[in-house]
């Protein structure tokens, strides 16, 4: 079984014995102090494996693995996590920019307001960003159906006589 599937399986698990609250409790501190340590050295790339960061963070595996699972999608060349162990090599090249937006996204304030952010951002560079994940969120119709056109259900009506009434 995969390191992955433990850790998807571990969640589950863990919520329903202690509930969601003591999850997030628990994870969101490993998660903080790695974030803390990754980002208090930005410009380098960090390689290490899930058993390291085990170790030094104090945290299971699987919990790690939901860091990886986490930071992924901010990385420059992703990680397939069905495949990684817990000594496999790990690369972190982030792409700094989307991991901040990804933290915006994930709503998870506790990381975004990390002062390691202040080094790395400018206070208007961290507002950008931030417009630019708040204009990713709002939804555009930009093709409006007009009164008399044919209604988009497919019924061969016009709008205004049958989803428009």
């Amino acid at each position: 079984m995969s390191l992955y599937k433990n850790w998807t399986d571990m969640v589950v698990k863990y919520v329903k014995e202690k509930g969601e609250d003591a999850f997030w409790d628990e994870y969101s501190k490993i998660e903080k102090g790695i974030y803390i340590e990754i980002l208090s050295k930005h410009e380098e790339v960090v390689k290490t494996t899930i058993a390291e960061l085990s170790k030094k963070h104090n945290g299971t595996e699987e919990f790690i693995m939901g860091f990886v699972d986490g930071i992924n999608d901010s990385l420059n060349v992703q990680h397939d996590l069905e495949t990684i162990e817990a000594t496999t090599e790990l690369t972190f090249d982030i792409n700094l920019e989307k991991l901040y937006f990804n933290m915006l996204d994930a709503k998870a304030e506790y990381l975004f307001t990390l002062p390691q952010w202040d080094g790395i951002f400018s206070q208007d560079k961290r507002k950008e960003i931030e417009k630019e994940y708040k204009e990713s969120k709002i939804v555009r119709n930009d093709n409006k159906v007009g009164r008399n056109d044919p209604c988009p259900c497919g019924s061969g009506k016009k709008y205004k006589k049958c989803c428009g009434k």
